[in-house]
């Protein structure tokens, strides 16, 4: 048994020819993550405030869709989401279409510490931030230049995006301009972690679909289909909400370890096979230090460690160098 630690910034077709400049950002933002939650770790830090932790550092990265950065609804509004959970406790915290909040797994973190409730969401949500006194933006914050043309793709193309839909070609008179090497929408965030001591944390946090309606609440702050944590195992899910609600993704793999028997990895790799192919990706840990990374999608950013050395910064099937 020993601390292991995973993250994820989005999972969905993510072309290998993704430039550098879209890439390159996203793989520091997650070396940083993950140095970051290792040295909280080696302090013994509880895995609730690491996850915590790095959840707000991604959170505030404009290169994923979490906090800053976080993609446009129909309307051209922001609407966040996130939730946590302790795993020993099984105690949870959950919110949903923020558009003030900078940092919405701490609030999601304040509801479970703070209330008697699980969720919150919409005006109620917002009163409680202030009330707690969390830090707050004026909307325009998270708003950037990319989620503005990646709404307008969106919108011409007539369709909701998951995480790094490749935009489609426009007009028959546009066929020939695409914009270059795809990157239509950036990911969901997530981390799972667990100490020496077997105690295990998760996290989710997202600005949802591209182009979704106002007011779609997304499977991240759903306790069971985008995160969940029990004695067993924590688990992180990514991609499209709706096909993660459908399979109750995070609360299956901990199900299928406990009443099937099976190992951290045996358990992700078949319940992201129930998922119709395209639509999913997670992170998990286990009680003992087991790592999963598992995606039926071309890719998921992701970046992992463990006590025993072990150490992976990803995209695509093969770590990166």
């Amino acid at each position: 048994m020993g601390w292991a630690i995973a993250l994820h910034g989005g999972a969905g077709d993510i072309p290998h020819s993704l430039p550098p400049d879209r890439r390159l950002p996203r793989e520091a933002g997650l070396r940083h993550c993950l140095d970051v939650g290792i040295a909280a770790l080696k302090a013994h830090k509880h895995p609730l405030d690491v996850v915590e932790l790095l959840v707000r550092e991604l959170e505030n990265y404009p290169h994923f869709n979490a906090g800053k950065g976080s993609v446009l609804t129909s309307s051209g509004t922001v609407e966040m989401e996130a939730s946590i959970m302790n795993g020993k406790s099984k105690k949870c915290g959950a919110v949903s279409s923020l558009s003030t909040v900078v940092n919405a797994v701490s609030l999601a973190r304040l509801v479970m510490e703070k209330t008697p409730h699980i969720y919150l969401g919409f005006h109620g949500a917002e009163a409680f931030a202030r009330e707690q006194g969390v830090e707050t933006a004026d909307p325009s914050y998270f708003i950037t230049p990319e989620n503005i043309e990646r709404l307008k793709q969106a919108q011409d193309a007539n369709r909701v995006q998951i995480d790094y839909t490749q935009p489609v070609q426009k007009e028959a008179k546009d066929a020939a301009a695409t914009i270059p090497n795809g990157d239509s929408q950036i990911g969901t965030v997530g981390c799972v972690a667990v100490d020496s001591e077997g105690n295990l944390a998760s996290a989710t946090s997202t600005g949802g679909l591209v182009n979704k309606m106002a007011g779609r609440i997304g499977d991240s702050p759903i306790i069971g289909a985008g995160t969940y944590a029990n004695h067993l195992c924590a688990v992180s899910a990514t991609g499209k909400g709706e096909a993660m609600i459908r399979g109750t993704v995070a609360r299956d793999v901990a199900a299928v370890m406990e009443f099937k028997g099976l190992s951290l990895k045996e358990a992700a790799a078949y319940v992201i096979d129930q998922v119709p192919p395209s639509n999913a990706g997670l992170v998990a840990v286990s009680s003992t230090g087991e790592i999963a990374t598992v995606f039926n999608t071309t890719g998921m950013f992701r970046a992992c460690a463990s006590e025993d050395g072990y150490s992976e910064v990803a995209i695509w099937d093969s770590p990166l160098k």
